[in-house]
């Protein structure tokens, strides 16, 4: 069993709602990514997102694209992110997925893209730029390589093509909790519980909402109608603030620990 599938049965079975984290790799550097990945397993985080920086990232907010652009700036690339999703195997089997813009993997190669973040140890791709219909080779080399395809769905699906991309995922559904780009709310959106059941009617992926989740007190509302929270900028700012220095990683995994104490107490 693929470690998303173990971890979100596992919840289901201890009756507990997940917590997915986002952060861009390389951003402040990998060292740092590398480290936050493990302190994001000590803190009990289920599912760890990992950006790779692009220079055009369309679906993100300017909190997310400006990690992006201090990850480029580190020199990180997607052969670097892959090793080091391989240096916290060697201490960690927290599930990872990364995060990525579908022109990387077209330069890389797909089948070798695939195939190297499989040996790597990922888990899922969830590409923003691949629209499912257009997907044939992509989940052929996904089904060879055993790594998940994980879809976004918006509150603007219209049921057809909410069908579509349930059938098609595979994981769990990373619903979209709003319109528009990545980035902090001050408030949720009322449109969750209605979407979550439009979904749950065409498939039994746990649904995991994102988009805009900036504290515990949202992650908790926002649970109540998925099987996990996606917390990304709210994260993502935290570095940005605190970057290459010695108070990163208890700033930022104390942050990530106290939402998902607040999640696994519902």
């Amino acid at each position: 069993m693929n470690r998303i599938e173990a971890r979100f049965s596992g919840l289901k079975e201890q009756g507990k709602k997940g917590l997915v984290v986002y952060i861009g790799a390389g951003d402040p550097h990998l060292e740092a990514t590398e480290k936050l990945a493990l302190r994001f397993d000590d803190a009990g985080v289920d599912i760890l997102e990992l950006g790779i920086p692009f220079s055009d990232p369309l679906a993100d907010g300017i909190v997310n694209q400006l990690a992006a652009q201090r990850g480029l700036a580190s020199g990180t690339t997607p052969a670097g992110v892959l090793e080091t999703v391989r240096r916290i195997r060697v201490k960690s089997q927290i599930p990872i997925v990364f995060f990525v813009y579908y022109n990387l993997i077209h330069r890389y190669g797909l089948e070798k893209f695939v195939a190297d973040a499989a040996s790597a140890g990922v888990d899922g791709l969830l590409v923003l730029d691949l629209p499912p219909e257009e997907g044939d080779v992509y989940h052929s080399a996904m089904e060879q390589g055993g790594v998940l395809p994980i879809y976004l769905i918006a509150p603007t699906t219209p049921d057809d093509r909410v069908k579509l991309i349930a059938s098609r995922g595979a994981g769990f559904i990373y619903y979209v909790s709003r319109e528009g780009v990545t980035g902090m709310q001050t408030q949720i959106s009322d449109t969750i519980g209605q979407m979550t059941q439009k979904i749950r009617a065409h498939t039994d992926l746990p649904i995991a909402i994102g988009f805009g989740i900036s504290n515990p007190e949202q992650a908790t509302k926002v649970a109540a109608f998925g099987d996990a929270c996606v917390v990304g900028s709210a994260i993502v700012n935290r570095i940005a603030e605190e970057g290459d220095t010695p108070e990163l990683l208890e700033s930022v995994g104390g942050f990530v620990q106290d939402m998902n104490k607040a999640l696994k107490a519902l």
